[in-house]
Parts: structure tokens; C-alpha cells; sequence
């Protein structure tokens, strides 16, 4: 143990008599609550704090700023960066409070409340929370990485329909933050991360949305070349209303994975849609005509059913995950992607995703937010399951096909996609304006620089203190 761990590990052992929160020290029991959802990440804190409350939030904070100590927090740990022993781990997993409003349409949402929770809540209503991909995500932790959904070219940057933050900076100061209450924190809260301190609840809008058309078409992993040329044309004349993406796919045979896609390698078509579904499903007829799918589920679905477009996985499992956008997406990257991930490739990769951008989140919002990359027009996102005798393999492939890709790549991130404590990394999800508006926002509300860990903008890309 260095002198640093020494002497935090001794501060750390009265923080049960500071913070009225449940404390759990390494080998207690609630100590395993510091596990993310993404097991590669290694999160050992010096302590984990069961928050209950803004309050247990803010005397954490005040703790470690006492003690030359840092603060993070986790909920479910989906974007996890690496966490070490000078450092206590808020765990707000408790915090899944979710109060619908019917007359605003709006929904109160809890620090640790999965979209899961404010589906269940809404979707009774006939009313829509604009959620990403996988329902079990963390509500807090997707819209303060601005929420690219898959509804976005429909809707727009989920961030966009947030109304207002609760907050703990830096200093253990507990604040509300909406347009007109300490709007430059409003303005970087929607896509700054946890640069600017620990959300513990909003306010979100609902929209008036009780279905969809959508779901997915399954291809044979040979038919991949043919599937790809076609989405590639196809996809880029559609209106905004339609939402897709193209995925390369090798899904383990395991619970939940339908048997069709088991233990081989296929592509999926992801498809959404709103308005005149009739529409809708003459606008996919093409794609349903490059070959023939393994497994159809497109149709007329409940908002409820959002999560089944992409399918993402629940439990926790190790993930590496690479990503890059693109300006345009012409065929040659498609023979690079046919390359990487199509058949022959012995790519290890349990997904190689091409998402269409544009649309409504082209589009400034009313209130500018620290998102970036409006313009992007395609994102390619790698992820990987580094386990077993390929584990080595999984990064060095990702990271070789976004090299590959870079002649069309607008040097961006979206900030969900790139989980890191890796500053230039980060620094990819910003532009140098954001990055240094940022940057001076978090110095401001925590001089003492007790937030300064993980996916955070900083002036000092020091990590230690």
C-alpha cells in the first residue's frame, strides 16, 4: 500500500460517522454494490455510500473534500470507468423514485431510476419517455451524456426534454438547475457527463406517444454484403420520421438470445418509425427484399416494447467498446466494414453497429446543451466481449476498424458511446469551445477538485492530487 492509500484508507474509516448513509468498506457487506453492469471495468473505492438521499450525497462530498479525498457516482455502472482506492464511490442505485405528472406530462425521477421504471410509470398513460436502447440504463447517466435514443431523427437529443436538475456540486452544495436558474449548469449538464457534479433527480417531459413501428429484420451472416449495400443506398433518402441501424452480429447461445441468432453470425436491420405506419412498412419493403431474414420482428409495437429493437443484453458481462462518426458513408467504408466484420472476416466482435444520424438531432434545441456532433451523419460503434482465448483480439480489432474508417470519421464521440477517464478521449466528444466552457464550469463549482474523476472536462488532466 503507497503512502497515499494509507492515508486515505485511515480518513476513510470515520466516514461512517460523517455521512448518515449506510457505509460499506472493503470486505463489508454492500461493499459488492460497487460492481458495474460493465464487469472489465476494475472499481475497487476506498468506500461505497448506499444513498438514499441528496443529503447522503452532499455529506459524502463534503467528506472527502475534508480529507483530500475524491467523489463518484454509480447507478448501475453501464459507462463505468476504472475507480481506485482514493476515491468513494456513491452507489445511487436505491434512488429509483419516478413520479408521473399527468397534466404536464412530465415524470420526477430518482438518481438511481432506470428507464425501465419511468416506462412502467408512463407507457400506461399512452405517454413516452425518450429512452435509449436498453431500458435497464440508468436515466441520469444517459441524458447527462446527452441521449442519442432510437427515436432520435424522429424526436431529437433526449437531453433536449429535460426541465430542470437537482444537484450536488463539488463543494456539497445541494442545487436546482433549470433554464433560468444557474443556466450555464443547465446548458452543461444535458451532454457534459459527470464533468459538472452529481445530478440526484430531474424533471423530464413525457411525449404523447403509445406506439411504434419497428423492431428488427435478422439476416444469415452470409447474406451480409448484399444486406449492407442495400441499407447503405437505402438508408439515405429516408424521412425523418424513420429511425434504423445495421448491425454485424455474433450473439452467444444464452438465455434470452432467440435460438435463429444463436451461436452464428447474422446482421439486423433495426427499424423505427412514428406516424403513418402504412407508410412505414412500405418505406422497409426494400430491405426486406435483399435477402431472406432468419427472424422478423417488425410490426406495430407499444412504446413499452422499445427495448426490442435492439435487444441489448441485461445482465453484467465484460464490454470493450470502440466508436467513430462518420461524415458520410459511401461504399467504400462499406467494404471496409464487409472487411472487418463481414463473412471470412474472423472478426471477434459481438457487434459492429452503423446508426444513421441526422434528422430532428441536427437540429438546435431551444436551449443550447453541451452536445456536439449535430451534424454527424452516421455512427459506427465496435463492442466486444474480451473473455477467453480472443479477449486480446477484441480491442486491437476495434480499434483497427475505426483507424480504417478514418478518412470519413468528423473526429467525434458521442459522449455515451465513449466511456473513458482517458482525457484526449474525452475530449473527442466535445468541441474545443464546449471543452473549455466545460472545463471552467467544473473548476468553478469544484475548486477543490473532489469531482475530478472519470468521464469528467477539466482544465488538469492530472488525475491525482
Amino acid at each position: 500500500m503507497t503512502l497515499a492509500e494509507s492515508v486515505a484508507t485511515s480518513a476513510v474509516s470515520t466516514l461512517p460517522d460523517h455521512v448518515s448513509a449506510l457505509v460499506a468498506l472493503p470486505g463489508e457487506p454492500g461493499y459488492e454494490r460497487c460492481s458495474p453492469w460493465n464487469v472489465a471495468v476494475p472499481v475497487r473505492p476506498a468506500a461505497v455510500v448506499l444513498a438514499t438521499s441528496p443529503h447522503h450525497v452532499a455529506e459524502a462530498v463534503r467528506f472527502a473534500a475534508g480529507h483530500g479525498l475524491r467523489v463518484t457516482v454509480q447507478a448501475t455502472g453501464h459507462g463505468a470507468t476504472p475507480v481506485g482506492a482514493d476515491t468513494i464511490l456513491v452507489q445511487t442505485g436505491a434512488m429509483t423514485d419516478c413520479v408521473v405528472d399527468l397534466p404536464t406530462r412530465t415524470a420526477r425521477v430518482g438518481a438511481g431510476a432506470r428507464w425501465q421504471h419511468v416506462l412502467d410509470a408512463a407507457a400506461p398513460h399512452g405517454l413516452a419517455p425518450l429512452c435509449g436502447s436498453s431500458p435497464t440504463v440508468g436515466v441520469v447517466g444517459f441524458l447527462t451524456g446527452a441521449g442519442v435514443g432510437p427515436l432520435m431523427r424522429s424526436v431529437g437529443v433526449s437531453s433536449d426534454y429535460v426541465r430542470s436538475f437537482d444537484l450536488v456540486t463539488g463543494a456539497g452544495e445541494l442545487l436546482h438547475v433549470t433554464p433560468e436558474e444557474h443556466a450555464e449548469l443547465y446548458w452543461g449538464l444535458r451532454g457534459g457527463k459527470a464533468s459538472l457534479g452529481i445530478v440526484t433527480g430531474m424533471e423530464i417531459d413525457l411525449l404523447p406517444i403509445s406506439e411504434f413501428y419497428g423492431g428488427a429484420l435478422y439476416f444469415d451472416g452470409a447474406d451480409a454484403a448484399a444486406v449492407l449495400r442495400g441499407w447503405q443506398q437505402w438508408s439515405a433518402g429516408l424521412p425523418e420520421n424513420i429511425n434504423t441501424s445495421i448491425a454485424f452480429q455474433q450473439l452467444p447461445p444464452m438465455p434470452g438470445v432467440p435460438e435463429p441468432l444463436a451461436g452464428r453470425p447474422t446482421i439486423a436491420v433495426r427499424y423505427t418509425a412514428l406516424d403513418d405506419f402504412a407508410e412505414a412498412a412500405a418505406l422497409l419493403a426494400p430491405m426486406r427484399e435483399t435477402a431472406t431474414t432468419v427472424l422478423d420482428t417488425v410490426g406495430v409495437l407499444p412504446y413499452a416494447a422499445i427495448g426490442a429493437v435492439h435487444a441489448d443484453p441485461i445482465d453484467p458481462m465484460p464490454v470493450f467498446e470502440e466508436q467513430v462518426l462518420l461524415g458520410e458513408f459511401g461504399a467504400d467504408a462499406v467494404d471496409i466494414l464487409l472487411a472487418a466484420a463481414g463473412p471470412g472476416s474472423a472478426s471477434v466482435q459481438t457487434i459492429v453497429e452503423v446508426r444513421l444520424l441526422g434528422g430532428a438531432m441536427a437540429r438546435q434545441a431551444p436551449h443550447r446543451s453541451a452536445f456536439c456532433h449535430r451534424q454527424a451523419a452516421y455512427a459506427v460503434t465496435v463492442i466486444g466481449v474480451p473473455m477467453g482465448p480472443a479477449a486480446e483480439l477484441v480491442p486491437a480489432q476495434a480499434r483497427a476498424l475505426t483507424h480504417a474508417l478514418a478518412p470519413w470519421s468528423t473526429g467525434g464521440l458521442l459522449p455515451n458511446f465513449a466511456p473513458s477517464a482517458d482525457p484526449a478521449r474525452i475530449a473527442r466528444a466535445y468541441d474545443e469551445d464546449t471543452r473549455h466552457r466545460l472545463a471552467a464550469l467544473a473548476d468553478r463549482y469544484d475548486p477543490a477538485g473532489v469531482l475530478n474523476t472519470g468521464q469528467v472536462v477539466r482544465f488538469s488532466v492530472e488525475k491525482s492530487r
